[in-house]
Parts: structure tokens; sequence; C-alpha cells
């Protein structure tokens, strides 16, 4: 007869414990136990166990990975090339980014491949449909499964066999084995071990659908990122139409990738050339105003930075960080104030990364000292100007890699002029028909765009 226990378990790392405590022990988080009703199956202790036998990982055959092409360039690359056969792969973002809608135009474009099976317990069947009649998607090999009960799911998935699984979303999904409410810790975990288990032992690729969390975490315990074998996040402002989908795990690919598409009528649509999007609309030499060129993965980005300064009206004065790191830029401002003598204490500074992307590499660092400089003595930055470069502590502009990447990006996209570091110039290899412009510190930096 099954036998019932609450258990209070870590909503962070999946933690059992017989009491509630302030701090899980395991992952030293706080107020992270939940209470849950579980049900526990007990077999006969004399039941016999399957052999365990270790082998010499030498003597192993490796096997090739089997790749299925999404339709998208841009998510093949942060997949690391397609969809592996029998992966299980977790999709996360807010509500209304566009992971639903992402998803069936995957279903759509992997036409010919095999049956795709849709299970939903959000959305009715009507709802699925007007989406896909929205969408232009036409595609006869796509099922749609209304469910939330995974035996019922499982069992459909061994008898359909279908070449591709959504699960829309891992929160909605329960099981009868355990007594706690869908979406709870212990469901969330129990249903993804099952999925794994039946798309694993049957070679079918699977795309769980995740909600996230106020602090942009995928909702449910830590372990469900864990056990999945690919990670990915839509990431984006609901009011811009430019989305960016990063992958934060990938057992088969590269984490540093990133696809950035677009939301249009038509669903997303992916931007092949990000660079000339995000400086499009800049105006011809407005101070304050500055392109960086960024690495994301292998992709060189130009991004334009703004920097407004204006004096304070209040006896501190603030500091606005839109798209990067706000330690950072204060650390900044304290090395301008320093090593320039700019007089920032009086000045409240805004930074925005045009685009409503996030850089978090240090070699925005000049751009952001000569964006804020530029504005806070209303300098415009010589046109067609690129910047590159680390900026420490004592002033000095330090090395940045990927430095020939950067360059020709800039040199593809016109521009005539290139900041960089006096270390990177020195490596170079090739001749660039912009000019190189090397700099050993930000006082150089000045001296050099006329802003000293």
């Amino acid at each position: 007869m099954a036998k019932e226990k609450t258990v209070f378990v870590c909503s962070e790392c999946g933690y059992e414990t017989p009491k509630w405590l302030g701090k899980c022990p395991a992952c030293n988080q706080w107020n992270t136990f939940y209470e849950e009703k579980l049900t526990k199956q007990s077999g006969s202790k004399y039941e016999k166990k399957k052999e365990a036998v270790p082998m010499v990982l030498n003597k192993l055959e490796g096997k090739e990975v089997s790749r299925t092409s999404t339709g998208f360039s841009e998510l093949d690359r942060v997949l690391g090339g397609g969809l592996v056969k029998g992966s299980l792969v977790l999709l996360g973002g807010e509500p209304g980014i566009g992971k639903s809608t992402l998803i069936l135009q995957i279903c759509d474009k992997i036409k010919g491949e095999g049956k795709v099976l849709y299970v939903s317990g959000e959305e009715s069947a009507e709802q699925i449909k007007l989406r896909a009649d929205r969408l232009g998607i036409h595609n006869e090999d796509i099922l749609f499964l209304g469910e939330t009960d995974i035996g019922l799911i499982e069992e459909v998935i061994v008898k359909e066999n279908p070449k591709l699984v959504i699960i829309d979303s891992i929160q909605t999904m329960y099981s009868d084995e355990i007594t706690s409410a869908p979406g709870s810790v212990s469901q969330v975990r129990e249903i993804t071990s099952r999925v794994m288990r039946v798309c694993k032992e049957n070679a079918i690729t699977t795309i769980i659908i995740g909600h996230v969390t106020k602090d942009g975490n995928i909702a449910g315990p830590r372990v469900l990122e864990h056990m999945v074998d690919t990670v990915l996040y839509l990431e984006g402002e609901r009011y811009f139409s430019y989305r960016i989908l990063r992958g934060v795990k990938n057992r088969f690919g590269s984490t540093n990738e990133i696809g950035m598409f677009e939301m249009q009528d038509k669903g997303m649509c992916e931007i092949l050339n990000p660079s000339s999007i995000l400086i499009s609309e800049r105006e011809e030499t407005p101070p304050g105003s500055i392109i960086i060129a960024t690495m994301e993965g292998t992709r060189p980005l130009m991004v334009e930075i703004q920097s407004l300064t204006s004096t304070s009206v209040f006896g501190i004065p603030k500091r606005t960080a839109n798209g990067m790191d706000y330690n950072r830029l204060t650390l900044l401002i304290a090395v301008l104030e320093k090593k320039v003598g700019l007089n920032l204490g009086n000045q409240d500074v805004y930074i925005n990364v045009v685009g409503g992307i996030r850089l978090n590499e240090p070699a925005i660092d000049l751009g952001v000292i000569l964006a804020a400089a530029s504005s806070y003595k209303n300098i415009p930055i010589p046109k067609g100007t690129v910047a590159i470069g680390e900026v420490g502590l004592t002033g000095e502009v330090r090395s940045v890699n990927l430095i020939e990447k950067r360059i020709k990006e800039a040199e593809k996209l016109g521009f005539t002029r290139c900041i960089i570091p006096e270390s990177n110039k020195k490596l170079l290899k090739e001749n660039y028909k912009l000019d190189i412009i090397g700099v050993s510190d930000i006082m150089d930096v000045m001296k050099k765009v006329n802003l000293k």
C-alpha cells in the first residue's frame, strides 16, 4: 500500500528534508523550502536488482551526433548545428516574449522530417489553430494533444513515435503518483524525469517550454536545468520587436552563441546581419554617442552606446545603466574623474545600449568612457569611429580577444577609424582600409578624439 509522507523541498536544488529549514544545507539559499505531499511506492526488499557492469571508456565506439535543421540558421547556430536526435531542450522566457510562436514555426519548417507532436496544457486546439493560420503554417504532420496528465502523454508518444515532441509548458503537466499541485517542485522534477526517459529510450527530440520567475530564472527546481541537454533563454523587451535567443547550457555545442530575431506579424524573422540593424537609426555625429564592437560567441556585433550627463538636482548624483552592469559603470566614472579630471561628482550619468540587448564583456569599457566624456563636454566623437578596449583602474587600456574579427566587421560596415589598445595593434597581421589608432591609456584616447 502506498505510504504518504510530507517533506520539505528546496526550490533551487531539490534538496529534501523532513522538517522546514531556513537555509538549504545543499545550495546555501535562504527561504527556499516548500512543503510537498509525496506518495512513495513501496517495493519488495527481496526484489532482484539489475546488475551494473562498468565498461572501459577507451574501448567504446563514439557515434556521430545526428542533427536536424530547425529551418532557422540563427537557432541552428545557438544549438551548435541543429536539433540533436534524442536530446532534451528547455526553452525559457517571459510571458508574451514569443516562445510558443517560435516553436510553432519550427514545427512547420521541419516539414518532411517526420511527425511532430505538440502537447499543450495551456491553450486549446482552437487557439493553436488560430495562431498557426496567422503564421501561415500548413504542415500536415503536426499532431496536437491538449492534455496535462503525463501518463496519457507518455502513451501517445510511444504510440505515435514522432520525430519531435513539444511540451508547452512543463509547469502545467502533472503526475497522479504525486499529490502536490501542478507546477510544484516535485511535479516539475518528476514530469521532466519521465519525459526524458521516454524520449531517450525512443530517440525522440523533445523541446520543453518553461515559465520564468520575476528574477528571470526558469521556474521550478534548479535541478531541472541540470537534467536537460540544452537550456535556451528567449530575451528581449516586450515593447521592442527584437528578440535574442541565448544558450546558457549546451552539451552538444557552445554556450557563447546568440541568435537574433525580430517579432513581426508573420512570426519570428531571423536577423542575419544584426550590426546593420542595431546602428541603422543613428544620427550623423551626436554628442554622447559612439559605436563599439562587441563579441557574442563567434559573432562580432556593432552596437551603439549612448550617454547623457546633466547637473544633478539632488545631493547624490544618479547613475543609470541600461544594457550594462551598473557596478561597471560606477567604476568607469570613477576612473574618468581620477585620471582625466572630469568633474562628474555633481552630474547624473545615464548609459544606454541601443537595441534592447545587454552587454557584459569588458571590451565595451572604452566606448562607455568616450560616450560619457563626449556628453559631458558636448563635443561629438568624429564620424565613422569605432572604439574597442578594456579600461583598468589605473586608466590603462588593456587588450581584448578576437580583435581582428571586430575590425573586419567595422571595415565591412564602412567605418573609417578604429580605436584599439596599443598592445592589440602591435599584434595585427593584416592591413586594413580603415585607420587603426592604438592607445595605451584613457588620457591618450582623449587627445586623439579631441576630448581633452
